[in-house]
């Protein structure tokens, strides 16, 4: 992954702003447009430490993750006091399994991901540049089963106000990467909280976006 020191310093001076302490309301309350099943397989791509894991895993019997930083993948387990699994995988990746998780550490374009078939990006496509996230969305297709669903949540902000990540990524940009899918638009929340970089930007504005994608 481009830039993968940028992460790996984040975590290691515990700047990490992105991470929410509790679980993303807009998951439990837009999780059931998915149609999701206790048997659906469910992805979760640069997931970080996301409580939004543990709430899955209540739901479904089977959820993977893949993360670059290792920092994060041990702090989740150790907060939920998970005693996981630990096993090398293809010489590129750990693997961090307990119970219904599986986190892998490491590359999230190499990673061993098993075909699933419901995907929820709250922080991915966000977190990456423009000129990744067409890579990004193939990988991601790629994983999907026939008949998968996407929950996907974006930002869009005036992008020269601040460097990011977290970066805009317009409806537009969405609809061509996820092109020959079926986008629906579910909630687009205005007034969103702001990063306090672009917090203290007079006349900064911040919208959020949750689209259910299907195949």
């Amino acid at each position: 992954m481009k830039d993968p020191e940028f992460w790996h310093s984040k975590w290691a001076a515990n700047q990490i702003g992105f991470h929410l302490e509790d679980v993303n309301p807009l998951l439990i309350e837009y999780w059931k447009h998915t149609n999701p099943t206790h048997d659906s397989k469910v992805f979760v791509p640069l997931c970080g430490k996301s409580e939004d894991l543990v709430w899955l895993a209540t739901k479904h019997a089977d959820v993977q993750g893949v993360e670059l930083s290792n920092i994060a993948v041990r702090a989740f387990f150790a907060e939920h006091f998970y005693t996981p699994m630990v096993m090398p995988v293809n010489g590129q990746h750990e693997l961090f399994q307990f119970d219904e998780l599986s986190i892998y550490v490491g590359d999230f374009f190499t990673a061993p991901i098993q075909p699933v078939d419901i995907v929820y990006d709250r922080a991915s496509l966000v977190a990456l540049p423009q000129d990744m996230r067409q890579e990004y969305a193939e990988r991601i297709k790629s994983l999907l089963n026939p008949g998968g669903r996407m929950l996907l949540v974006t930002l869009e902000y005036d992008q020269s106000l601040m460097a990011g990540p977290p970066f805009s990524v317009p409806e537009q940009e969405v609809r061509s990467l996820y092109a020959g899918y079926k986008i629906t638009q579910l909630h687009r929340n205005d007034e969103a909280d702001m990063p306090p970089k672009l917090a203290k930007i007079e006349g900064a504005r911040m919208t959020e976006v949750v689209y259910l994608i299907e195949s």
